[in-house]
């Protein structure tokens, strides 16, 4: 029964198509696009709709479903395209084609704007265009058409404005069809084998869209001309920024190195008057000493001759009648209390004053290294200002309660990994925050107020996901990826780089090992680098952060693991 009913339905559709009343483009129309399907299928439901259509709205929502009776669908439908409703569409255009051409044949030509259409021979209003001339006449100026057996054989329609425009030069009829796929305006004649496939619309259904388009183009150039007015703005303020604290980097400098030098200059002067004092006062206490010990010599030559004589006595009695009854050896100093070593303690203090000085040379020495590195490197600003952000990093370790289930991590928290032996749940139990859908976990600890850096070794990834969350990021299913969804993050894929909120539009080329991600949570800003090559991927700017952000990872469906460094 029902086989016979499908083969009823079709059988009544083949007659539409092949010239019954019924048929119009209504029946040939998406529900969501409102347009003429493009790429129809049939969901399990049985609605049409254009396969982009119903694919970007299933992206676009947390549940399975059909936009029109709202049947939910357990599993996401692989939809393949209908080829019948295709081959209608095909047939409908054919058949609309024909039929424009029978008019046309029939003398039926479209009537053209309110607007009066001057003859192109002399100023009066125009009662006729000619399709062959591409000219418009007066009545007077049409009398040879009436005469001229050649003239007799031209196609004549109602005044057109602009003819030259809308007349086709090979075929000589007007230019009444659009044809999507080449982006040109085509007669009837015009559709034949080239554009026989092809997407063709009516001329006023084409400009329908294609103001639409310009519209969209024109916002979007409105915005990167907003977008370009403040980034010249931001780079204005910076540089008068800039060139401020380069005065103030400019005065304090020599203020310091003057002080330094003033420093230097002082210690030399005190470094003289107390070597020179010191020596001075070593030099007395040598004098005195010398003096002391000259006068002692003295006193024992003269001790020393008494002895001599004493020692030559024989005689006892006389002897000791000489004898003395004092101590035959005068009062003197004891010399080892008096150690004189000068020149030992200048050769301490030379020592000193060298290490003193090697440690000061050092020092400049750096200081000149860093100031040739900052005249001579090309890439400066961006070392300068990664190193700036690199003084806020962070320990980051990952919340094993957040980890999508087919997400394997170490036990130190700081490697993610998919696992594709891993089945969805396995044995594990589902956690309130845990991801559903996407292959991600976020960190521990949240961030508010403040500004802080991590980052991540890629390796040789091809694709994989970072940057920050909110609290409340939707976790059970699908994130919507749009600018209110909670996650600033940039997705690589191959080799591009494009923002979790815009997808595929490429903001970056090229491939990194390792990314360093920055966040200014006052200043509304998140930014992601390339450690290796100290290169700038991409900026979110004037953000609104309301919540703690935690760091967002996704290491996708590929080999390789993403390591927290």
């Amino acid at each position: 029964m029902e086989s016979s009913k499908i083969q009823e339905d079709k059988s009544e559709l083949a007659e539409m198509a092949s010239g019954g009343s019924l048929l119009t483009e209504e029946h040939l129309l998406c529900p969501i696009c409102l347009d003429v399907f493009n790429k129809p299928v049939s969901t399990p439901c049985g609605h049409n709709f254009c396969l982009p259509c119903i694919t970007c709205y299933w992206d676009t929502t947390l549940v399975c479903q059909c936009p029109i009776c709202k049947e939910d669908f357990p599993n996401r439908p692989n939809l393949k395209v209908n080829i019948f409703i295709a081959d209608l569409l095909s047939q409908f255009k054919s058949l609309h084609v024909r039929n424009v051409h029978t008019e046309r044949s029939a003398g039926q030509q479209p009537v053209s704007c309110g607007s009066e259409v001057q003859c192109d021979i002399c100023s009066s209003q125009a009662v006729k265009s000619c399709l062959d001339c591409v000219s418009s006449y007066c009545g007077s100026h049409l009398q040879p058409h009436d005469i001229a057996f050649e003239l007799k054989r031209h196609t004549l329609v109602d005044p057109v404005e602009s003819l030259r425009e809308k007349v086709c030069r090979k075929h000589h009829r007007l230019t009444m069809l659009f044809c999507r796929n080449d982006n040109s305006v085509l007669c009837d004649l015009c559709i034949g084998l080239r554009h026989a496939n092809h997407d063709v619309v009516s001329v006023q259904r084409g400009y329908n869209d294609m103001t639409c388009q310009v519209v969209r183009n024109e916002a979007k150039v409105q915005q990167m001309i907003q977008e370009r007015m403040q980034k010249v703005q931001n780079t204005k303020e910076s540089l008068i920024q800039g060139k401020s604290d380069t005065k103030k980097l400019i005065e304090n400098g020599s203020r310091d190195l003057t002080e330094l030098v003033t420093e230097i200059k002082r210690t030399q002067e005190e470094l003289i008057k107390v070597f020179e004092e010191k020596q001075k006062a070593a030099e007395n206490q040598a004098t005195g000493l010398i003096t002391d010990m000259e006068k002692e010599i003295s006193s024992l030559k003269v001790t020393a001759k008494n002895l001599e004589e004493l020692k030559d006595i024989k005689d006892p009695v006389c002897f000791l009648k000489r004898y003395p009854n004092q101590s035959l050896l005068p009062h003197t100093v004891d010399l080892s209390t008096h150690n004189f070593i000068r020149h030992l303690e200048v050769k301490y203090m030379h020592k000193s004053v060298r290490n003193s000085m090697s440690q000061l040379q050092d020092l400049l020495g750096k200081l000149n290294e860093e100031l040739n590195r900052f005249s001579n490197s090309t890439d400066t600003s961006n070392k300068a200002t990664l190193r700036y952000m690199q003084q806020y990093g962070e320990n980051i370790v990952l919340d094993f309660d957040t980890a999508h289930p087919m997400l394997t991590l170490s036990a130190d928290g700081k490697q993610v990994w998919y696992n594709m032996g891993t089945g969805l749940w396995g044995n594990q139990t589902r956690k309130p925050n845990m991801f559903t859908q996407h292959l991600a976990v976020v960190g521990q600890r949240g961030f508010s107020s403040c500004r802080f850096y991590f980052e991540v070794h890629v390796g040789q990834k091809t694709e994989w996901c970072l940057g920050v969350a909110t609290a409340s990021l939707q976790k059970n299913g699908a994130i919507v990826r749009s600018p209110n969804s909670g996650l600033w993050a940039i997705w690589f894929l191959v080799d591009k780089f494009e923002t979790f909120s815009c997808p595929g539009e490429a903001v970056c080329t090229g491939k990194v090992e390792h990314v360093g991600v920055f966040v200014d949570y006052d200043g509304g800003q998140v930014s992601f680098f390339d450690v290796v090559r100290a290169v700038h991927i991409y900026s979110f700017t004037e953000c609104l952060f309301t919540e703690e952000l935690y760091p967002y990872f996704n290491p996708c469906d590929n080999e390789y693991v993403l390591v927290l460094i």
